[in-house]
């Protein structure tokens, strides 16, 4: 007997679109669940389009007046040179330089706090709990703010945004005011620090002069150049010096006097009685030698003659005598100038440049003393002049630092936007043409987004158990 093998066919589960029609034919009856959906849903669409109707209906029309600050964002510097005092610069960085702080940021919030609001709400004179807190915006990549604020007319609303914008304005310039009063208070203490220090350092100055004599570094150069040219003027009245010990050895070379036998011969000669004597007695002397050749010691003319020429020898020696104080052989020896002029003149000439040579040296040794003095005090001037160098510098540097931050100060007072920059109006606060709120597009679209979440709710309350069922395997 023949078995016929049996095939087992599976059958395939159902999709979930099957499920959903299966389950929609065998649903309950229309009056038990169906009754209840369409009630529900009917109830709440109509509590959401009341609702909205009511909003619309009841809730007060607002408007919004709008108005944008802008910041110009650009840093600001100064610099101040006063002529061998010193220097002061100022510097203000863009406000929007630091990546951690932006002033927009701080503007926005001093528009919103409650200090900026009061002082708003005053100036239309409302109460401070009633003035709406305004909107404001940051545009990116820009260095705009956008404000709104509303009211319930346009022209309360333009009011306050007016209102908003100068309390904002207000505040700023108080803030500015009040950073200006604290750095000033904080910079006079180290103003009077610094002034005290100048005093400190003038009056060490002025004390070092007093005791010293030395009043500056000019002085101190002059005192030093002064010793320079004594050494300059030692160094030619050496040479002068040489150049008249020469001339006078060389004259007295040629002479055979000394300065001090060719002076007094001069002195002779400058005498009128003595040189009438001189003569004469030359004469009388020329006279002698000539008969003494041809005549003997006896003879009548030769004995007149000689004692003619002793008498003048005695007179002149007693003339020279009483004018020099020499011995007779040291007179009859200087007669010889008045024999001849030109050496007359060469004797004047020894007797010149001894005394100029007399000079020189006088000149050169009273120079050597002062450059010894001078030397001397050389050393001591210069470390005083170090001293001196010191504290000039010291009271230069005092006085500096003073006068820069004077300048300083004076600069940063010019600049009041370095900490909170300068805000512009760009639009003026608008005066609002329609309402704001209620709208009624916004009103529409919330009933019917409303509607459709609560329709999309119910219908997943409907389909709950095939797809609990679907999903259930999954778990």
């Amino acid at each position: 007997m023949s078995h016929t093998p049996s095939i087992d066919v599976a059958q395939e589960e159902p999709g979930l679109p099957q499920k959903l029609w299966q389950a929609w034919c065998n649903r309950r009856p229309f009056l038990r669940r169906h009754r209840r959906y369409f009630i529900t849903a009917g109830s709440w669409v109509a509590v959401i389009w009341i609702l909205t109707a009511l909003y619309l209906a009841i809730s007060p029309p607002q408007y919004r007046s709008k108005f944008t600050l802008i910041l110009p964002g650009s840093g600001a510097g100064s610099s101040l040179n006063v002529e061998s005092i010193g220097q002061a610069q100022s510097n203000a960085s863009s406000a929007f330089s630091s990546a951690s702080l932006s002033p927009t940021e701080n503007y926005k919030r001093l528009l919103m706090t409650d200090i900026t609001l009061d002082e708003s709400a005053k100036m239309v004179d409302e109460d401070a709990g009633k003035f709406p807190a305004p909107r404001v915006t940051l545009t990116d990549q820009t260095n705009l703010i956008k404000v709104e604020i509303g009211g319930s007319t346009a022209e309360q609303a333009q009011q306050r945004a007016n209102a908003l914008r100068n309390s904002f304005l207000k505040q700023l310039d108080a803030l500015r005011n009040d950073e200006a009063e604290q750095r000033e208070a904080g910079e006079s203490e180290n103003l009077k620090k610094l002034e005290q220090k100048v005093r400190d350092t003038q009056q060490a100055l002025l004390d070092f002069q007093a005791r010293t004599g030395l009043v500056s570094l000019d002085q101190f150069n002059g005192r030093i150049a002064n010793l320079d040219a004594m050494r300059n003027r030692e160094r030619e009245a050496r040479i002068a010096l040489k150049q008249k010990s020469s001339e006078t050895g060389s004259l007295s070379s040629i002479l055979g006097k000394n300065p001090s036998s060719a002076n007094t011969s001069l002195r002779l000669a400058s005498d009128p009685q003595f040189g009438e004597i001189a003569q004469r007695y030359a004469k009388v002397d020329a006279q002698y030698q000539e008969m003494s050749a041809t005549l003997g010691p006896n003879h009548a003319n030769l004995a007149k003659i000689s004692a003619e020429r002793q008498e003048l020898r005695t007179s002149l020696a007693a003339r020279g005598r009483a004018l020099t104080g020499l011995g007779a052989n040291a007179i009859l020896q200087r007669t010889d100038i008045m024999v001849g002029q030109g050496r007359s003149n060469l004797m004047q000439s020894l007797v010149v440049s001894a005394a100029q040579k007399e000079a020189a040296a006088s000149g050169l040794a009273e120079i050597r003393r002062d450059i010894t003095e001078q030397s001397l005090e050389t050393q001591k001037l210069v470390e005083q002049a170090s001293e001196l160098a010191d504290l000039t510098r010291d009271h230069r540097v005092a006085e500096a630092v003073f006068s820069s931050a004077l300048a300083r100060i004076d600069t940063n007072k010019q600049d009041p936007f370095a900490s909170y920059p300068l805000v512009q109006v760009l639009e003026q606060p608008s005066l609002p043409k329609s309402t704001s709120s209620p709208s009624l597009l916004i009103a529409l679209a919330g009933a019917l987004g409303a509607t459709f979440f609560m329709l999309a709710g119910l219908m997943l309350l409907w389909f709950r158990t095939p797809i609990i069922n679907k999903i259930k395997p999954l778990i």
